[in-house]
């Protein structure tokens, strides 16, 4: 048999394999000679493109084996440990469904429900005891100690709609169904069927760190740490964060469009205007609730902070909190945080030397406090201008007073860090943390990742405004995660007002803007991988088209990332 060529990046050497090696072969082979890695092997990326242990090579190849410490070695994990949990759910209660709604601080939030909706169209959830929840538990370490095989096949629709429909999953059975497809690859553990938008570890047996935890009225699905493989995350429960994606998740299921698959029945129905127009409403009434919360607190309240993760919509939110506050006979006035940089050559560095902007430090912070405090005694105060191309701020004679009803409204990513003001009164400081905390999922065991939402807005917005070209927002998205990780996060709950920047019918506008800026990606580029990962997951979804898209209205969130907001 003709031997094949091919490059392995992890070794920076060629090899010669026979035609048809499976990828996992080539592994253990590697092994065998002392090549390791950090943590065990659980997937390659294939010229830049992610696949699973089984794939076997006919033709030469750039090959990288990953493990949890890559990305996408830590969402095969992830992905193959809800497998796990599907199986076993289905085990113990086969007339119940598991869905894996959303992702948590600590992990996926995930409730097991009965069949039937309640009356108003929310899930029927079943609640697990802790007894129950240690069974689940003792079962899926049964499973990883099995050390079971994930297999895959193609299967028809028709068969898929039959198998899915026998599971009870409506959901998928919607997908399937509005996609039109031919076929579909289905995975199989152990007799069970799930389909998933990337490959799967090979076996049970590489997902042996995990853990089941109590929470609301369902319980967290824990994974691995990043950089600790051998810990789990640790147990959050961040109580505001937690209701607002449960409101929203349950609000999708009240407008009967929990799923993808729902969804696209909307858009290709043309019904998808009358979701623009209420998901537009629910968003008017959110920023009133915060505006009413502000109002109450009139009388000591001078400062509305607003902090949120990048293109969360945070200034389209303070606009329209801004507008809301207005109707109430309060006058906001906007100052951004941006202008109390410290001069360049004063800005810390980061462990490789370079300028560290997201930091604290980067802030002056006595100026600052010092103004804030002068406003709210009634001061008048010189506000300061940043000039980002000399590195240096400036006085220009932007004088500011705050009067009875005026109050400030500021947004910046430490704006809930309480150590940015620690001699300003917090009696008289209001905080809005705002993210887009999509509740939506592509199917029952298949949930959308809020940062994977943000980064198609942030490369939308920042290809049309900035010039900046696709690839560069991939390439540096997971230095913004580690800003949010480090400055954001940990200070969520320190929020007074939690606003749900995410709409319903968003990702078939993004679908529409972000599909053909992915496409330019080239196979070499460093960002192919993660780009074909987001069109593999676009491809579940039905754009809107222009036509459709002019009910925006010209004050939507949406339009800061898609053009035409008028704020």
């Amino acid at each position: 048999m003709e031997d094949i060529r091919i490059y392995c990046e992890n070794t920076q050497a060629y090899m010669k394999v026979a035609m048809g090696t499976a990828l996992n072969e080539v592994s253990q082979s590697l092994c065998a000679a002392g090549f390791s890695t950090e943590t065990p092997v659980l997937a390659a990326l294939v010229d830049n493109k992610l696949k699973a242990l089984d794939y076997k090579i006919i033709n030469p190849h750039n090959v990288r084996f990953v493990g949890y410490d890559h990305p996408d070695g830590r969402r095969a994990y992830i992905r193959s440990l809800c497998f796990v949990l599907q199986k076993v759910v289905r085990d113990l209660y086969p007339d119940k469904i598991l869905a894996i709604d959303y992702s948590l601080p600590s992990g996926l939030y995930c409730e097991i429900r009965h069949a039937e909706h309640l009356e108003d169209g929310r899930p029927n959830v079943y609640f697990v005891t802790d007894t129950e929840l240690q069974a689940i538990s003792d079962r899926m370490n049964y499973v990883v100690a099995a050390d079971l095989p994930f297999t895959h096949r193609m299967l028809s629709l028709e068969e898929c709609v039959s198998l899915f429909t026998r599971n009870g999953q409506k959901e998928k059975v919607n997908l399937f169904k509005s996609l039109g497809r031919f076929n579909y690859n289905v995975y199989f553990l152990d007799g069970q069927a799930d389909t998933f938008y990337g490959p799967l570890v090979p076996s049970t047996g590489c997902l042996k760190v995990f853990n089941i935890m109590g929470f609301n009225d369902g319980f967290c699905l824990q994974y691995p740490m990043e950089g600790v493989f051998d810990k789990v995350l640790p147990m959050k429960r961040q109580s505001k964060l937690a209701t607002a994606l449960k409101e929203h998740s349950d609000w999708c299921s009240i407008m009967g469009v929990k799923g993808v698959g729902k969804l696209n029945e909307k858009v290709l129905s043309g019904e998808i205007v009358d979701l623009i127009n209420l998901s537009e409403a629910l968003h008017e009434r959110k920023y009133a609730d915060i505006a009413d919360q502000i109002y109450a607190r009139r009388g000591s309240v001078k400062v509305v902070f607003i902090a949120g993760p990048s293109s969360s919509g945070k200034t389209s939110t303070s606009k329209r909190l801004a507008l809301q506050c207005r109707i109430l006979g309060l006058n906001p006035k906007v100052i951004e945080l941006d202008n109390y940089f410290v001069d360049r050559e004063l800005t810390p560095r980061d462990e490789n030397g370079e300028y560290d902007f997201e930091c604290l430090g980067a802030m002056d912070l006595k100026l600052l406090g010092q103004q804030l405090n002068d406003l709210m005694a009634g001061k008048e105060v010189e506000i300061p201008r940043f000039d980002f191309k000399e590195g240096r701020k400036y006085f220009d004679g932007n004088y500011m007073q705050l009067r009875e009803k005026d109050i400030l409204i500021m947004e910046g990513i430490h704006a809930l860090n309480p150590a940015m003001i620690p001699d300003v009164d917090s009696s008289k400081v209001f905080r809005v943390y705002a993210s887009a905390l999509t509740s939506l999922s592509i199917d029952e065991n298949n949930n959308i990742s809020t940062s994977d939402n943000r980064m198609l807005r942030r490369m939308i917005r920042d290809n049309r405004t900035r010039g900046v070209i696709p690839e560069d927002t991939i390439t540096r998205w997971q230095s913004v995660r580690r800003g949010e990780n480090r400055n954001i996060f940990p200070f969520q709950e320190n929020a007074d007002a939690v606003f749900n920047s995410a709409h319903i019918f968003e990702l078939p506008v993004l679908k529409y803007y972000a599909e053909p800026l992915l496409r330019r990606i080239a196979p070499s580029s460093p960002a192919y991988a993660e780009a074909s990962r987001m069109l593999k997951f676009l491809d579940y979804i039905v754009a809107l088209t222009p036509a459709e898209m002019a009910a925006i209205p010209p004050t939507s969130i949406l339009r800061e990332f898609i053009d035409g907001q008028i704020l």
